[in-house]
């Protein structure tokens, strides 16, 4: 939703249109990302972080052709391969959107639009595998706490 605010948020008019996943279906499973350097609020000191997150859209496709320009836009998460490199290939890309790109943010940080779902696996057991205590928070749940760090 945010992406198609795009127009009316401060900073976000290189982002791109999200379109129809290059796969052309729905996707919903895990897949893994790697979040970026950035000046997203949301992702406070996690850069570098390679983490399984959960998918769940049909257009996700960051296209650039229909909007914003490749070359401002901020980056601030993308998808990986099983080795941590940025990949466009599919299933490791589920959108096969260029550079892995899932996320992007504006220049203060406070608009993040992002495709994968963070919500869904803020808890280790949501996960479809992790040698971490099943009983406690996912590495994801650092962003509601720098949201709420930010709000004050």
């Amino acid at each position: 939703m945010f992406a198609e605010l795009a127009d009316i948020i401060p900073g976000a008019d290189a982002w791109p249109r999200f379109t129809t996943n290059r796969s052309e279906r729905f996707e919903a499973r895990l897949s893994q990302v790697e979040v970026l350097d950035s000046p997203s609020l949301f992702f406070a000191g996690m850069a570098g972080s390679r983490l399984p997150i959960a998918v769940a859209h049909g257009e996700g496709y960051a296209n650039f052709a229909l909007r914003g320009d490749a070359s401002k836009a901020i980056a601030a998460m993308r998808f990986t391969d099983n080795h941590g490199a940025a990949t466009e290939a599919y299933p490791a890309n589920p959108n096969s959107s260029a550079g892995g790109l899932t996320a992007v943010t504006t220049p203060d940080g406070r608009f993040t639009a992002m495709m994968p779902h963070p919500e869904r696996v803020f808890r280790n057991i949501q996960m479809s595998w992790t040698s971490l205590d099943k009983s406690v928070h996912s590495p994801w749940m650092q962003l509601w706490h720098n949201a709420r760090k930010w709000v004050g």
